[in-house]
């Protein structure tokens, strides 16, 4: 048996369907998540969706476009492209765009929407067709309460001459990831002093992060935003009981401007409550969007529509925050790949991603038997967006300096090289650290992450009409630092000049300068593996940047006139 052949056995690759075929994600994990439940094969005549990631041109191009449009000391900073442009720049061929086309029309395949970028066809078809056009795949059903999703159970596999127009196909893999805001009970306070407080409220920040109540968005061309994916929904009556409760003497909006997608139906969650609640307490009184996708259709993948809809939409917010992430090691590199030039798309069109590092510290997962390594996760991991990672106040009840949230997530990248822009700040930790965990348990050479911090500890929330505390995670530190970049954005806007973009050249080469535009957390470690070599400690913090709060919290008036 060849190497080929055994590593295809081993992944669980159905080799029945012949010699020739081009396994386009061979890697892409097969594990059905805990939580979701198979109820049983779909019949033929059903109907799903699938998503045709088609071959772009021009990649190097772009990448090197982004270089220059975020870099500082480029000529060409802050001219970002039009949709239009971009459109133009990466169209696929019309090669890839005929014989796409031809396979799925000689199948049938009728139901097909693109987006104004033209890499990205949308087809719907029924069950009995896609596994025709897929041989491999097979289709069930799966359930995780109310929720339902059709997935293959089973890799697809295309014939080589439409391989080499595919990047990969959505809506067969990947289950969509339940990412919950924690609930983390603190010792209990008798009696309250002057100067303590009960948990994060957006005074407690604005008196962490400096920012008077004069400091708030007045620019009509300013905007901000946040994703929601898979039955979370936030309330409009939460966001205006919770801004008159904690609003303060700020101006403030209470309403979200635009909704885009279905809200759904049922109780608002936790999750996107604490993500509009504070990108817009802490971004105050700029408009507010919000991306949300509950699953109109079973075989949708909520994360890849997001990421259509920003393909789609030639006006929209400048800053995203999203809370949202899963194990690089259950997602196929293809898809990843691919995904992270959509991340480029945006940062060529002057947009700002945020993603929470994630709430595993670390991570963990055993390589081989009695061997484990840390676990990345993605799109944390990508090198085109700015990941948040999460600190405490070292005293939970004083607003004093901070520390390592031991849950912050931060590593490297298994997949993606380490860009330039951040090689110098992290070969100082690597060089400078006297303790570090032994080197097989992560990639030295990888993206390092994150690249900020902030708080992400003992939050309150206003969830169905009740305020609620103990709300922690990265889903509380990343929309908050989204909301000082928006600030700034309106600064830089009423200056005539464009937005911040892709934010990290800039923040590592005005952070290598040794500003004070952030707060510097030096002290604490993240959760690791469990075992006998590192006992349960990831990478800790130190001077200057780290793997765990990156280069530090937001110290608001330092940051604007460094980025102004």
């Amino acid at each position: 048996m060849s190497l080929r052949i055994l590593l295809l056995v081993v992944l669980g690759v159905d080799l029945a369907v012949g010699e020739g075929w081009v396994y386009l994600e061979p890697e892409q994990s097969l594990r059905v998540p805990d939580g979701w439940t198979q109820t049983g094969r779909l019949s033929g005549d059903e109907s799903v969706i699938l998503t045709f990631a088609l071959k772009q041109q021009n990649v190097e191009k772009l990448r090197d476009l982004v270089g220059r449009v975020s870099d500082p000391d480029s000529p060409q900073y802050g001219h970002f492209l039009s949709l239009e442009d971009l459109g133009a720049l990466l169209r696929p061929s019309l090669d890839t765009l005929r014989t796409v086309r031809t396979w799925l029309r000689k199948h049938g395949v009728q139901q097909c929407d693109s987006v104004q970028t033209g890499d990205f066809l949308q087809c719907e078809m029924p069950v009995s067709t896609a596994e025709v056009l897929l041989p491999g795949v097979k289709f069930h059903r799966y359930v995780n309460g109310d929720s339902s999703v059709v997935r293959s159970a089973s890799h697809y596999s295309l014939t080589p001459d439409l391989a080499e127009h595919i990047d990969f196909v959505g809506g067969l893999h990947r289950f969509p990831p339940v990412r919950k805001a924690l609930r983390r009970r603190e010792n209990k306070v008798v009696g309250i002093k002057e100067g303590f407080h009960l948990g994060v409220t957006p005074s407690v920040l604005r008196e962490r992060y400096n920012l008077t109540s004069s400091d708030t968005g007045s620019h009509p061309n300013n905007s901000q935003a946040c994703a929601q994916f898979l039955e979370q929904y936030f309330s409009q009556g939460d966001l205006a009981e919770f801004m008159k409760l904690f609003g303060g003497s700020f101006d403030h909006r209470s309403e979200v401007d635009h909704v885009v997608g279905q809200q759904g139906a049922g109780r608002a969650g936790i999750e996107a409550s604490l993500d509009v609640e504070y990108i817009m307490s802490t971004g105050a009184n700029i408009s507010t969007w919000v991306f949300t996708n509950p699953g109109r259709h079973e075989s949708q993948e909520p994360f890849l529509e997001w990421m259509l809809l920003l393909s789609n939409m030639s006006s929209i917010p400048w800053v995203h925050t999203i809370s949202y992430g899963d194990d690089e090691d259950s997602l196929s590199v293809a898809y990843m790949q691919r995904i992270n030039t959509e991340f480029m798309k945006a940062g060529a069109r002057g947009l700002t991603i945020l993603f929470a590092s994630g709430d595993d510290g670390a991570g963990c997962m055993e390589v081989i038997k009695g061997k484990n390594a840390f676990r990345p996760s993605f799109p944390a991991s990508s090198p085109y967006v700015t990941t948040v990672g999460g600190t405490s106040f070292k005293n939970p009840f004083q607003v004093t300096y901070e520390v390592t949230d031991f849950i912050s997530g931060g590593g490297f990248s298994n997949v993606f090289p380490m860009p330039d822009y951040q090689v110098s700040a992290v070969s100082h930790y690597l060089k400078t650290k006297e303790k570090l965990p032994p080197d097989n348990y992560y990639n030295r050479s990888g993206r390092a992450y994150p690249d900020v911090a902030a708080l992400s500890d003992n939050y309150w929330v206003v969830i169905n009409r009740f305020p609620v505390p103990w709300v922690s995670g990265t889903s509380a530190s990343t929309p908050v630092f989204g909301g000082v970049l928006s600030l700034i954005n309106d600064q830089r806007l009423k200056r005539g000049k464009s937005p911040l973009g892709f934010l990290n050249p800039a923040l590592y080469k005005l952070q290598g300068n040794g500003t004070l535009a952030l707060f510097d957390v030096t002290e604490g470690c993240h959760i690791g593996c469990f075992d006998d070599l590192v006992l349960g400690q990831g990478f800790c913090a130190g001077p200057s940047w780290d793997p765990v709060t990156g280069w530090g919290t937001p110290n608001y008036p330092e940051l604007l006139k460094s980025l102004l």
